[in-house]
């Protein structure tokens, strides 16, 4: 029986994806990781682009989007976030400033004189193709690190795709496929695109004859007899052995060679996952969530009076456990630091990699206080009311509880960011602007009990190490050893303070709950 040809690398073994398929339904998103983090449905979709310096991504972007690739340079360091807007717009948002700073769309026109680089360069455009989703386009993997990696993790998680570009002359490094790896394990829907890269596509290669020139047969895993070997389905298919022998979850991940200065594959392929994803988001939480409104009694037996004992010993039990894994984080981000120093991006390099590990920080002592805030919550209140409360329920007292951290002077002013100085202090900028501007990825509005933990350098901490004459290693190993112990002992008075706050605060509602019989938010 003669063999049929091959599917080309973009296709997998679903049969909505020939292209002669019709009426078949497209395909599912990959399924969950069983580990796989929950993500707010209120998340809005994104494509967040990554991949290797050198492999023309922005390139990719720019004819994905129809514009030209000038418009989409950022400053070094520094995420590109595009999004849907009738008016073409472009605002900066640095560290240490309440506002954004605006200028001009144009590829012409010139950012502002900064004192550093800004985290994330929004750029609004009036393309069609942003209404279905944003386009987040990261710094080069070979430049993030490890606290980059789980910068970009993060983005990718709540952002729902990846677009990894990759050069045909570019091998995948080990960073590549450990971040890989780990989006494996979750919902996010990865899409490859292999570029020429510097060299091009290599050349054909001719059929191999005999002696006489006739075509010698060739495997049924081979090319067809007779005809010149594809040097772009060579190019792709070995990308991707070399990817599944290292990431097998990975298998049922698109490909896309990039041929021409337009991509309408890769362009059909992002618009198909955001519908799907869209709906499974829009699906998997009721408009109402239950409990939002009626009446909530407390228990028929109330707790005794130790329960307000028990708050506070469990308060206080979770912001030391949190305190605890931020001293050793920080232990952890010195030693990468002077590595660093030392044998990696020396003194000129050390703020934009302090910035990006106080960055990875902010997230990680984030997502450790949501967490205690929750199981504080369930557990005071399904004492209170003798069962765990549904969701509206819990929203309700969530709300109540933000309101309540006004009252309290400790819970005054938790929108705050740590700026790290130059002299290797810490200095305090208030306000909910100045916690924005912190974000690489803004993602969904808020609605934790407690404002996001924000850590950043300063722009005269950035200028000071950037200046030539401040390149003496020792000296750079010594301030970053000060710097971080000064941010240590901030941040545990800080997550003493918020835990201190919303104690006091939750005390205050679960009180006036058994006072009057029945829950007042």
């Amino acid at each position: 029986m003669k063999p049929g040809p091959l599917p080309g690398v973009d296709m997998t073994d679903d049969p909505s994806d020939h292209p002669d398929a019709v009426g078949l339904p497209p395909r599912s998103p990959l399924p969950a990781h069983p580990q796989a983090p929950e993500v707010d449905p209120d998340e809005p979709l994104a494509v967040v682009a990554a991949g290797p310096a050198g492999a023309a991504r922005r390139e990719v972007l720019a004819a994905l989007l129809g514009v030209p690739s000038g418009m989409l340079v950022t400053p070094a360091g520094s995420s590109l976030l595009v999004r849907y807007a009738r008016v073409a717009t472009r605002a900066a948002y640095v560290p240490g400033y309440r506002q954004p700073h605006s200028y001009g769309a144009d590829q012409a026109a010139a950012g502002p004189a900064l004192a550093r680089a800004p985290r994330r360069v929004e750029l609004s455009l009036p393309e069609p193709l942003l209404r279905h989703f944003a386009v987040l386009d990261t710094p080069d993997t070979d430049t993030l690190g490890v606290a980059g990696g789980r910068v970009l993790l993060d983005a990718v998680v709540r952002s729902g795709a990846l677009l990894f570009v990759i050069g045909a002359d570019q091998p995948f490094t080990a960073a590549d496929l450990h971040l890989l790896a780990e989006v494996a394990r979750t919902r996010a829907r990865v899409f490859f695109v292999v570029t020429p890269g510097a060299g091009g596509w290599a050349a054909a290669e001719p059929a191999a004859t005999d002696d006489t020139g006739v075509a010698l047969p060739t495997s049924p895993d081979g090319p067809p007899a007779g005809g010149p070997v594809d040097p772009v389905a060579v190019t792709v298919a070995a990308h991707r052995a070399t990817l599944l022998a290292a990431v097998p979850g990975l298998a049922e991940a698109n490909w896309y060679p990039v041929h021409r200065a337009e991509h309408p594959d890769l362009r059909r392929a992002l618009v198909g996952w955001s519908a799907i994803e869209g709906l499974r988001r829009a699906s998997s939480r009721p408009p109402v969530p239950p409990g939002a409104h009626g009446r909530v009694p407390v228990a028929p037996e109330p707790p005794g009076d130790d329960w307000a004992e028990g708050l506070e010993r469990q308060s206080r039990l979770r912001a030391r456990g949190i305190r605890q894994q931020l001293a050793l984080e920080l232990a952890n981000i010195h030693l990468r630091t002077v590595q660093e120093i030392v044998f990696g991006v020396g003194c000129a390099g050390l703020p934009q990699l302090l910035d990006r590990e106080l960055e990875a920080l902010s997230l990680l002592a984030t997502e450790q206080q949501d967490r205690a805030v929750r199981d504080i919550l369930d557990g005071a209140t399904a004492r209170i009311f003798g069962a765990p409360l549904a969701e509206g329920v819990r929203h309700r007292i969530g709300a109540a509880v933000r309101w309540g951290l006004a009252d309290h002077p400790t819970g005054q002013e938790l929108d705050r960011v740590l700026l790290v100085t130059g002299t290797a202090g810490v200095a305090v900028l208030s306000g909910a602007g100045a916690l924005d501007a912190l974000l690489g990825h803004p993602g969904a509005p808020r609605t934790e009990v407690l404002p996001r933990i924000g850590v950043a350098l300063s722009g005269g901490c950035w200028q000071h190490w950037r200046s030539p004459g401040n390149d003496d290693p020792n000296a750079a190993r010594s301030w970053a050893q000060r710097a971080l112990r000064e941010v240590e002992l901030e941040l545990s008075r800080e997550v003493s303070r918020r835990f201190e706050a919303f104690r006091l605060a939750l005390d205050g509602v679960l009180t006036d709950a058994l006072d009057h019989g029945i829950l007042l938010a």
